[in-house]
C-alpha cells in the first residue's frame, strides 16, 4: 500500500497548546526546555500573523544545542536559563513554569526533580508535544493549572449571579470579537463576571473560578475537563439566534435572573436583530437558499455556522469538517480533492482551504477566514460569530460578498474607455439565444456552468452564450458545434 501523506496540517501540538494557555496570565514565566527556534514559532513568529501580538513577552527558552541532545541532557541549560532570569528581576512575584517540547521528550527529559531546587512554587508540565494535538492539550493544561494553583486551605462561597468563561487563549480564531459578545450576552442575562479564564486573569486568581454560580465554556474543542472539575452547572456559547435565544434564556433560570433575561431577548429583537430580518427576509432571501457554503474551521465554529447558515438562514451546505476531526469529517486531502471538484459559492476555511482555491482556479467562490492557521487579523471587537452580533456580522458579509460576485458580471465597457478621441464607439453585441445550438453544444456549455455557484452560473451563462455566438458570427457560421464552445471555454474562467 501506498504511504500515506499528511497533508498541510491544521493543528499544532501539546507544547503551543501550553504555551498558548499559560501564557496570557501576567503573573506567569514559561521557561520552555526548546531550542530557540520552538521558541522563535510559539512565541514570536506566529502570534504575530494570528493574534497580531509581536512577541509574547513571559516565556524565555533555555536555548538548547546539540551538547544537550548528544546525552548532556537540558537540566544545565534549564538551570542557568531560570538563574538569568532571577538575577535580572525577570521573574519577581512571578510563577516560573517549565515545559517541555517535542525535543526535550524525545531525549527523555524529565525535569521534574530539578524544579524543586530552584525558585519556590516552579513546577513542570509535561506537555506530551509528541503525542498530543493542541485542543487535548489545551484541555490538559486547564485542568492542570487549576489542579496545581486552584486550592485554598479555605471554602470559596459561590457569589449569587456570576460567571465564569473558559477558553479564550492565544492562538484562537476571532476570540476577542467572540469573547466581548459573550460578555455582552451574560451581561444582557442578568449575569456578571466572575474570571475569563486564561484570557483576562491571573495565575493567583485560580482560585476564584471556585465562587462563579455558573460557568460558560467558550469553546467544545476544549475546557468543558475544567468545568467539569468545577462542579458547577456549565453552558457553551451559543451561534444563531435560537441557540442564542435558549442559552440567554437558560442562563437566566440558572442564576434566577429570568424576567431580565426575557427582557433582554425582546429587546434584541427590536434592535440588534433587525438587519437580519431585513436582509433574510428582503428582496434578496432567495439568495440564501440558492447559495452554498462549506465550512472547514474549529468545531465550535464549524457546527455553530453549520447550525446558522443551514438550519436557520437555509444556505446548502456542500460540507461542513471540523479540527480535530470528528468521525466522517473529511482531512485536508479530502477538503482539497472535493474543492478542486466543484467549489461552493462561499467557503469559510483556513489559509489551507484558501490554497487550494487557488489551485483550483475557483475564482467565483469567496473566502471568509474562519480558523488558523493562516495571516489573518482579528483584533477588533467587531467581527463575532457567535450570538446575536454574530448573527447579523455572518449575514452582512455573506450579503455584501453575493454583491461582490454579481459586480463581477456588470457590463463594464472597455472599449469604450480605451476608443480614440473622435472615434465611432463599437456596435453593441447582438444578445445571446439567437442562433441555433446542436444539443451536444448545450450540453457540453450546462456541463462547464455546472462548476459554478448557482448566483454566478446565471450571468456566466448569458456571457458564455454571447461569446460563443460572436466567434460563430465572425466566421460565418450559422449554427453553434461542441466546437466552437470548447474553443470558447478555453480562454473562460469557467473551465478552471
Amino acid at each position: 500500500m501506498p504511504p500515506t501523506i499528511i497533508r498541510d496540517l491544521s493543528d499544532t501540538s501539546g507544547y503551543w497548546a501550553a504555551v498558548w494557555t499559560m501564557c496570557p496570565m501576567p503573573d506567569v514565566h514559561v521557561i520552555c526546555d526548546a531550542p530557540v527556534g520552538c521558541f522563535n514559532l510559539v512565541a514570536t513568529a506566529v502570534p504575530d500573523y494570528t493574534d497580531s501580538i509581536p512577541h509574547i513577552e513571559n516565556i524565555t527558552p533555555a536555548t538548547m544545542t546539540e551538547t544537550e541532545v548528544g546525552g548532556k541532557g537540558t537540566a544545565e541549560k534549564v538551570r542557568w536559563t531560570y538563574d538569568n532570569l532571577r538575577d535580572q528581576g525577570a521573574i519577581n512575584g512571578k510563577r516560573v513554569i517549565v515545559v517541555s517540547t517535542a525535543e526535550s521528550e524525545m531525549i527523555g527529559s524529565d525535569l521534574s526533580d530539578l524544579v524543586q531546587q530552584l525558585g519556590t512554587g516552579t513546577t513542570f508540565y509535561y506537555s506530551n508535544s509528541l503525542a498530543e494535538d493542541e485542543w487535548a492539550g489545551r484541555d490538559r493544561v486547564l485542568r492542570w493549572l487549576y489542579e496545581q494553583y486552584g486550592h485554598r486551605d479555605t471554602a470559596i462561597d459561590v457569589i449569587p449571579g456570576t460567571v465564569n468563561i473558559i477558553g479564550p487563549t492565544y492562538g484562537c480564531f476571532n476570540s476577542p470579537s467572540d469573547l466581548a459578545e459573550l460578555k455582552r450576552l451574560i451581561l444582557g442575562a442578568g449575569g456578571t463576571i466572575n474570571l475569563v479564564y486564561p484570557f483576562e486573569a491571573e495565575l493567583a486568581q485560580t482560585p476564584q473560578l471556585a465562587a462563579a454560580q455558573v460557568t460558560i465554556v467558550m469553546y467544545k474543542e476544549f475546557g468543558s475537563g475544567l468545568a467539569e472539575q468545577l462542579g458547577r452547572p456549565f453552558l457553551y456559547a451559543p451561534y444563531g439566534m435560537r441557540e442564542t435565544t435558549a442559552f440567554v434564556r437558560e442562563l437566566g433560570q440558572l442564576l434566577g435572573t429570568s424576567e431580565q433575561a426575557e427582557a433582554f431577548i425582546a429587546h434584541e429583537k427590536k434592535t440588534t436583530l433587525q438587519a437580519v430580518w431585513d436582509l433574510w427576509r428582503g428582496p434578496q432571501g432567495d439568495w440564501f437558499g440558492t447559495s452554498d457554503v462549506a465550512i472547514v474551521a474549529g468545531r465550535s465554529h464549524a457546527e455553530g455556522l453549520a447550525r446558522y447558515l443551514g438550519d436557520e438562514l437555509g444556505m446548502k451546505l456542500a460540507f461542513v469538517a471540523s479540527r480535530p476531526l470528528r468521525p466522517g469529517d473529511l482531512d485536508n486531502e479530502g477538503v482539497r480533492q472535493v474543492l478542486h471538484k466543484r467549489a461552493p459559492a462561499f467557503l469559510f476555511g483556513s489559509v489551507n482551504e484558501r490554497i487550494y482555491l487557488a489551485e483550483a482556479g475557483a475564482r467565483f467562490t469567496t473566502f471568509f477566514p474562519a480558523a488558523f492557521p493562516g495571516a489573518a487579523v482579528r483584533r477588533s471587537l467587531g467581527t463575532p460569530f457567535l450570538g446575536y452580533s454574530g448573527a447579523v456580522y455572518l449575514i452582512q458579509e455573506i450579503m455584501n460578498a453575493l454583491y461582490n460576485v454579481l459586480f463581477n458580471f456588470l457590463p463594464v465597457d472597455a472599449a469604450y474607455g480605451a476608443a480614440r478621441p473622435g472615434a465611432a464607439p463599437p456596435p453593441p453585441p447582438e444578445a445571446a439565444g439567437n442562433m441555433p445550438w446542436q444539443a451536444e453544444a448545450r450540453t457540453l456549455l450546462d456541463s462547464a456552468l455546472e462548476r459554478l455557484p448557482y448566483i454566478p452560473r446565471i450571468s456566466a451563462s448569458r456571457q458564455l452564450q454571447m461569446q460563443v455566438e460572436a466567434i460563430a458570427r465572425e466566421r460565418g457560421i450559422d449554427e453553434i458545434t461542441p466546437e466552437l464552445v470548447d474553443e470558447a471555454l478555453a480562454t473562460s474562467s469557467v473551465r478552471g
